[in-house]
């Protein structure tokens, strides 16, 4: 199979052309060639800029499938429509749990409600990248129809995290001890391993198969004081839950959902993606995974949680 990628240097997209290439496809990524060259040398490149809207280098070539990781605003997915054209059987489009409007769950599925779409901005952020996935998912099936497939990942874990929301888990359990949780043990969680993403990606790439699947994890196995303890388990430590409140920690903190109307997201069904393909990587493996290349890379800082005085001086309070 013949294999176009949008992206594909970085976390979700490096796990997708590394089970590419495992299934023995033939893979040529697009990027603006800036990062990640020492990836994969032995794969064709073109090289363009999408913010740009720079497509000039796929006008000749023709493929199989095209798997966009970097399509954030519509006028990604129409411009990449417009130059690939009819040079590509199946376009699958990377989209977001983000999608579907709050409160509906658990066990929602794919047919839930989305958020209107957005198409007066292209500035991304809490508000507007749900709203512009949509607008994205709209178009794409506008242009491809049956030939389209969507794949919307809820929170993804696994080697080469660019996000830290589960690596900081892993990170902080691993030094074991008293642990603040600025949230409620009992809160669902939900997290992919992006090599399980990966492999759901090209199953439906070999089935030709179109619609819509939530690439997530286990709504009914997992809380959030059970997944720091099995983070734990797979370093060989031991620790300690401690709540604290929400407020005393930075906001949007790693996979804490303060308000019950958001911790829905947690609770969606993959029903569809597991009946289309997608294995169930054990948590435990993910994080001692997560874990060995966390520690390989030297541990460097992270985007998000506590650093280890504050939590110290959380802690002291309690």
């Amino acid at each position: 199979m013949r294999i176009l990628i949008l992206g594909g240097t970085s976390f979700v997209g490096r796990a997708i052309v590394d089970e590419a290439r495992q299934t023995g496809a033939d893979v040529t990524l697009f990027s603006r060639g800036r990062t990640g060259p020492e990836l994969f040398p032995d794969l064709p490149r073109r090289i363009g800029d999408r913010d740009a809207g720079d497509y000039t280098a796929l006008r000749d070539g023709a493929w199989d499938a095209v798997v966009d990781v970097s399509g954030y605003v519509p006028r990604h997915v129409r411009q990449a429509s417009d130059a690939i054209g009819e040079q590509v059987g199946r376009y699958l489009f990377i989209s977001s749990n983000a999608v579907y409007r709050p409160g509906y769950g658990p066990g929602s599925d794919e047919d839930a409600p989305r958020l209107p779409a957005e198409r007066d901005t292209e500035q991304i952020g809490a508000d507007t990248y749900g709203p512009l996935k949509v607008a994205c998912e709209d178009d794409l099936l506008d242009r491809f129809g049956q030939r389209a497939t969507i794949v919307r990942p809820g929170v993804v874990a696994g080697p080469y995290d660019n996000q830290d929301l589960f690596t900081y888990w892993v990170r902080r359990a691993a030094r074991g001890g008293r642990v603040a949780l600025p949230g409620r043990p009992e809160q669902p969680v939900q997290v992919v391993d992006s090599r399980d993403l990966a492999r759901l990606v090209l199953r439906l790439l070999a089935d030709d198969r179109p619609g819509a699947f939530n690439a997530v994890g286990p709504a009914e196995a997992v809380t959030l004081a059970g997944l720091v303890e099995t983070c734990a388990a797979a370093a060989g430590a031991h620790v300690e839950i401690v709540p604290v409140p929400p407020e005393s920690a930075p906001p949007r903190f790693p996979l804490v959902r303060t308000d019950p109307v958001w911790g829905l997201t947690f609770q969606r069904s993959a029903a569809r993606a597991r009946a289309a393909g997608m294995p169930a990587t054990p948590l435990a493996v993910t994080a001692a995974d997560v874990l060995a290349w966390d520690r390989e890379r030297g541990l460097p800082p992270l985007s998000v949680g506590l650093s280890p005085e504050e939590e110290d001086r959380l802690l002291a309070g309690t």
